[in-house]
């Protein structure tokens, strides 16, 4: 059956605005001491990424301005909207149009941005650009298979896990075998849905703790009735 397929579009060098975070196209310049001193100390976020941690500022600066020339991946910095700082970064990757498939990868959230709001927010606006503005049918997460943080985002976030290639890259002389995660833009609604409402003030009580959650509420927006977590 034809698909009548419009080729998606490619992500360009555009901020992406949300209520609480902006991602800005990676600037080497303009963000390098924000990020640096979001990751000072922090070494333990370095531990999948095939980089890092950094000997110092020089190194990173150096770093930073190689994935700051690159299309795919195409970076953004994470930037909290209220004080203007970079706190994080994550990326466009393996980039497709033809076949209307996209990755998100490269992620680091510095302990500021860590299991807040702003860094759900960052995911939300990510993928409302993939699939609102740019039209990709498949939106891609894969991850160390060792990172239990990332497998939970993952299916935190809507992501559907379909498997493990095993032995699939060498990253810090060390083997990868790494785990696969898509959403489709069939689940999309149900997820943009789940989103927006697990990020309005009123989801979250006087000491900020969610009152529901994002699995929760995309069984409400799929209708398929209530689950708890």
């Amino acid at each position: 059956m034809s698909l009548h397929w419009t080729p998606a579009r490619l992500p360009v060098r555009t901020v992406l605005e949300g209520e609480l975070v902006r991602l800005e196209p990676l600037d080497a310049q303009g963000h390098a001491a924000d990020l640096y001193a979001a990751q000072e100390g922090a070494d333990e976020i370095w531990e999948y990424l095939p980089y890092g941690p950094f000997s110092g500022e020089a190194e990173f600066q150096g770093w930073l301005a190689a994935r700051a020339a690159t299309d795919d991946p195409l970076f953004f910095a994470i930037v909290d909207g209220a004080t203007g700082r970079a706190l994080g970064m994550a990326s466009f990757l393996r980039i497709t149009p033809e076949h209307g498939v996209i990755e998100v990868g490269h992620i680091w959230y510095s302990p500021a941005l860590q299991r807040t709001r702003h860094a759900t927010e960052a995911m939300y606006v990510m993928a409302r650009h993939v699939f609102d503005e740019l039209g990709y049918r498949r939106y891609e997460w894969k991850c160390n298979a060792l990172n239990e943080p990332s497998r939970r985002a993952a299916l935190r976030l809507g992501f559907t896990y379909e498997g493990v290639f095993r032995q699939h890259m060498v990253v810090k002389d060390q083997n990868r075998d790494t785990t696969w995660y898509s959403m489709l833009d069939s689940k999309w609604p149900a997820a943009k849905a789940a989103f927006e409402a697990w990020l309005r003030p009123d989801n979250f009580d006087s000491g900020g703790r969610q009152l529901r959650g994002l699995a929760e509420l995309r069984m409400v927006s799929s209708g398929r009735g209530l689950v708890q977590g």
